[in-house]
């Protein structure tokens, strides 16, 4: 493989429309979830993203037959009677999602073999609510040579599971096993996030029986079967707030078109607060709804925790430790969720911003303008956020290891030319001379 890297020159304006596509974090849970019923299923508005290309792979290696469509933007996957249930370690390592086979195999297959996943360094994410969680439906389940065996010959059986944390991972996993459970599941302490609720809707399209999606409490009566069917995935709440953070911080004027303001409640309102105007855009006949951001200004710093939805989002951190890095004043900026996302705050040191950590708290310093220099991405959010602050940086920005940029936005150099800044795609020399 080329290892490649994003070349940015500072000092570009955004200034346009973009269009927000199905969300990662949602696309991927729902072609698991068509494991649960043969026959063909069918995703609409599916980003073409590395992580969809894994996850299709990881089906078709199960057994199912799956085309992605790019025009169209969907993918069928053709779910046979009885799917494998082994998904190997090479594919699992790539991708911390492909954990969500889990819960969907145990419930048709009676048994599964999932290796420990891999996925973002952005810390510790265990899966025993995961665990657990099925062993409270009836399943047995062991780790052995770096595999999760679990097993349910006679089937599971519904309970009642509350959750430590509001995970999205193990709510996810626990709910697809739930709707072919016999009897009834209740989740406490579920997730409330619009992927959740997304993955809910889908599944009561194929004739499952859920009541409480989008609050802390789901209540699952299992059924004997379920079918395919047809589902457009909910836009992208990140990739959304990632343009609203980037047209604030070049002092631009963009229209997020499918951008969905109501998932974003917290994250807008900090930019109304760091000095920018945002508004609803209503759909016409001839363009699709969303939102609008506008700054004219150099934003004002804003401190920020990150939370479970709806709180702020811990995807967004980078972009708001981005913004404060060139805005005036000073802002605290906490992390609760993981604790390793504060790697991204010594690539930004590098581009010149002054941020001190301490814990999972950070305080930012706000500076005039950034400094152009070689950094690195070491997840997807962090390789977004680096972008974006590129363009706040005078000279040449370039970022390293692109493809952690692909696995979670879709043709992102490609969207920020059409909004009118200069950033592409270059082979990586550093890499090439190292030999990878």
């Amino acid at each position: 493989m080329v290892m490649e890297r994003f070349r940015v020159v500072g000092g570009g304006r955004l200034s346009g429309d973009v269009r927000v596509t199905g969300a990662k974090n949602s696309v991927l849970k729902l072609m698991a979830a068509a494991l649960l019923a043969e026959g063909t299923t069918v995703l609409e508005d599916v980003p073409d993203i590395l992580d969809t290309a894994i996850m299709a792979e990881l089906l078709r290696r199960l057994g199912c037959t799956v085309e992605h469509d790019r025009g169209r933007s969907s993918v069928s996957i053709t779910v046979p009677a009885m799917p494998g249930h082994e998904a190997d370690y090479d594919l699992v390592r790539r991708m911390r999602a492909s954990i969500c086979v889990l819960g969907p195999l145990l419930a048709r297959c009676g048994q599964v073999s999932v290796a420990r996943p891999g996925g973002d360094n952005i810390g510790s994410r265990p899966l025993d609510m995961h665990i657990s969680g099925l062993q409270r439906l009836g399943a047995t389940i062991e780790t052995e040579h770096g595999n999760i065996l679990a097993s349910a010959p006679q089937g599971l059986a519904g309970a009642t599971i509350w959750l430590d944390f509001p995970s999205v991972g193990a709510t996810e996993n626990i709910l697809m096993a739930a709707v072919l459970a016999k009897g009834l599941t209740v989740i406490d302490n579920a997730a409330r996030e619009p992927e959740i609720v997304d993955l809910c809707e889908m599944l009561a399209s194929m004739g499952a029986s859920i009541s409480g999606a989008g609050t802390s409490t789901l209540e699952v009566e299992g059924v004997e079967s379920l079918r395919p069917t047809r589902h457009v995935s909910v836009p992208d709440r990140i990739v959304a707030g990632t343009w609203a953070y980037a047209a604030a911080m070049t002092r631009g004027d963009v229209t997020v078109r499918n951008g969905r303001p109501e998932h974003l409640e917290i994250a807008l309102d900090k930019l109304v607060t760091a000095g920018a105007q945002v508004e609803r855009v209503l759909a016409t006949d001839e363009a699709e709804g969303g939102f609008r951001v506008v700054m004219d200004r150099r934003p004002k710093a804003v401190d920020v925790v990150t939370l479970p939805f709806p709180g702020f989002a811990t995807d967004l951190l980078p972009m708001v430790l981005a913004i404060n890095s060139v805005a005036e004043g000073a802002a605290m900026v906490t992390e609760n969720v993981f604790e390793a996302r504060f790697m991204f705050v010594d690539e930004l040191a590098r581009l010149g911003a002054d941020v001190r950590t301490d814990g999972h708290h950070c305080v930012v310093r706000g500076r005039q303008r950034l400094s152009g220099a070689p950094v690195t991405a070491h997840d997807i959010r962090a390789g977004a956020g680096l972008v974006v602050a590129g363009l706040v940086a005078d000279g040449v920005t370039t970022v390293a290891d692109a493809y952690h940029v692909d696995r979670g936005y879709p043709g992102f150099a490609d969207q920020l030319q059409a909004l009118g800044v200069e950033v592409t795609r270059e082979p990586d020399p550093d890499a090439l001379l190292a030999g990878e």
